[in-house]
């Protein structure tokens, strides 16, 4: 039997718990439209807690602001005119308008203030219209249905650190929440700065600013939301240069439209992006470069690409750039995507224009499960270790299309490699190199066309360690570029034919093998005139014969300058030839 003890202590226990929901339920409860267990697993420690988005109504705390002036009722709020002081934690709620005003936050206390912005215009001629001074943490909730504004003047009265420096700065941590919408017109400088970790978990929220749009030290995280930024200098950015555990910047999902003369998204240390919709141009786009088109990177010849002294990078990260899905629309006079050491690549839709690099970072490059269209650059992937698992990508290039390279213009193999194992990759280089490794390439599986550049000495293939295919289709194009003109490693285990041309072949001609019972291997349309063909598939097969014909028609469907389907006809006998070592060479 139970003791009375027992008993007792149940009951406690149960009114406790009763109790604590009456509590729970009387409070407003605000979640992003993402709101999940998740939230909580991925909250930042120390700073973001899942009780920062619950408080109780009733204990809100009203700040009314009237053009010159402001009306509050709380100890917890000194005025002086039209400058309010906040010195306690709690939830306020601001409203109206202040023609030059400010919103201080200065309390010694370790829990949230919170700032319901509820139509609230706010204009601060000489300083940060909102000014967190000190606090352990501050959110600004934009309430819903609300349209809120915050505009500064061209200069500031600052301290010894020059600061405050944006129309919205806070020394603490800083998050934004909410579904209405902020405004923000940065005449000085930043948009939002913080010195801590900044968090947008949702709203909308419109910057343009006279430097930064968004600035983070410690960390940006963005969950959600609908984030438009305008800035002279950079979109966003992460800045910490004392801790490598910082300086990082996370995209979760939500809308993010950048419009930047510096960087778009600029992290001191990592870039990660889950998930959302994110366009950015930046230094008035890739039509704003002009490089050299000739030269293709060879030693004693001249480079092009972006030309600037600013950085005006779309993508950038001192130590990595991860994309795992959402979809992007790039257009940057400096490089699409830029990191100081390596790119992951695991998902996406990609559409990147650049002046410079589509791709670079100096480690390594990995690209798998994306939809990729590279439209405009100098030089399209760029590092000493590239690897593509899967995927499409489509790559138009100026100069090199892939350049597997350790830095220094060579024709020695310096190491470096380019490894193709899956997907389906177009390279369209009309003045470089299409596949050009100063190492060496390897592919072991998907499709990769290369139409190669218009003259000489540039070529399809340029490597300077061995290509070995072992798997995949590859078939590549160039010009009479003499001994220049490579095929792949006779080390290869896959089998490939190098066809030259006694003349050129045209774009208005198709190019045709075939084998001897009439099977297409191949039928391809030329981008651009042609004088010689590298093809590699595993239908050829030693002593087997095939034909080349060109010239005729097809009824199948082009695809990036190939035909699948239908029939091949009409065409002109070239030559027939049998397979006889891992390289055989054909010439007409």
């Amino acid at each position: 039997m139970r003791s009375g003890n027992t008993n007792r202590s149940e009951l406690k226990t149960l009114l406790v718990f009763v109790l604590a929901l009456t509590i729970f339920t009387s409070c407003k409860k605000y979640y992003a439209t993402d709101s999940s267990d998740d939230d909580q697993i991925n909250n930042i420690a120390g700073h973001e807690e899942a009780s920062d988005y619950i408080w109780n109504d009733s204990q809100i705390i009203d700040i009314t602001l009237n053009g010159t002036s402001i009306t509050e009722n709380s100890d917890a709020i000194t005025t002086e005119g039209s400058k309010a002081t906040i010195i306690s934690a709690g939830t306020y709620r601001i409203s109206g308008t202040l023609t030059n005003g400010q919103i201080i936050v200065s309390t010694a206390d370790e829990n949230i203030v919170r700032l319901i912005f509820n139509g609230v215009n706010i204009t601060c001629s000489s300083s940060a219209p909102v000014y967190v001074r000190h606090a352990t943490k501050v959110m600004i909730v934009l309430a819903d249905n609300t349209v809120n504004s915050l505009t500064d003047g061209t200069s500031f009265t600052t301290n010894a650190d020059g600061e405050p420096d944006a129309t919205v700065f806070s020394k603490s941590y800083l998050s934004f929440f909410g579904t209405g919408s902020l405004t923000i017109d940065g005449n000085y400088k930043d948009g939002i700065a913080c010195k801590d970790g900044l968090i947008i978990k949702s709203g909308i929220i419109n910057i343009s600013s006279a430097d930064d749009g968004i600035r983070g030290k410690d960390y940006l995280i963005i969950k959600d939301g609908n984030i438009t930024v305008n800035a002279t200098g950079d979109g966003l950015k992460s800045d910490n240069e004392d801790d490598t555990d910082l300086g990082y910047i996370t995209i979760e999902n939500g809308s993010v439209n950048i419009v930047a003369g510096g960087d778009g998204v600029n992290a001191q240390t990592n870039l990660l992006i889950n998930d959302g919709s994110i366009t950015i141009t930046t230094g008035g786009g890739a039509a704003t470069s002009t490089g050299s088109t000739s030269g293709g990177g060879r030693p004693g010849t001249s480079s092009g690409g972006y030309t600037g002294t600013v950085s005006a990078k779309a993508l950038k990260a001192g130590t990595k750039v991860t994309i795992d899905k959402g979809t992007f629309v790039i257009n940057s006079a400096d490089d699409a995507i830029h990191s100081n050491n390596s790119v992951v690549i695991n998902g996406g839709t990609l559409s990147l224009a650049s002046g410079d690099d589509a791709i670079h970072a100096p480690t390594s490059i990995t690209i798998s499960n994306e939809t990729m269209s590279i439209t405009k650059c100098y030089e399209g992937i760029e590092s000493a270790l590239i690897t593509v698992n899967s995927g499409y990508l489509s790559l138009v290039s100026t100069d090199d299309g892939f350049n597997a390279t350790k830095g220094q213009a060579t024709e020695a193999n310096d190491g470096s490699y380019l490894y193709i194992k899956g997907g389906n990759t177009v390279i369209n280089s009309s003045a470089g190199d299409g596949l050009d490794s100063n190492g060496n390439v390897e592919m072991t599986g998907g499709t990769v066309v290369v139409h190669g550049p218009q003259s000489s000495p540039e070529v399809g293939i340029d490597v300077n360690g061995t290509f070995n295919i072992s798997g995949g289709f590859l078939f590549v194009t160039g010009p009479n570029s003499g001994n220049m003109i490579e095929a792949t490693s006779t080390t290869s285990s896959q089998y490939a034919i190098k066809v030259t041309m006694s003349g050129t072949l045209g774009t208005g001609s198709l190019f045709h093998i075939q084998d001897a019972s009439g099977t297409d291997l191949v039928t391809y349309k030329p981008v651009r005139t042609i004088y010689y063909v590298v093809f590699s598939s595993q239908k050829l097969t030693s002593g087997a014969t095939y034909s080349i014909y060109t010239g005729g028609s097809s009824t199948g469907t082009n695809s990036d300058g190939l035909y699948t389907g239908g029939t091949y006809s009409s065409g002109t006998l070239k030559k027939s030839f049998t397979v006889s070592g891992k390289v055989t060479n054909v010439s007409f």
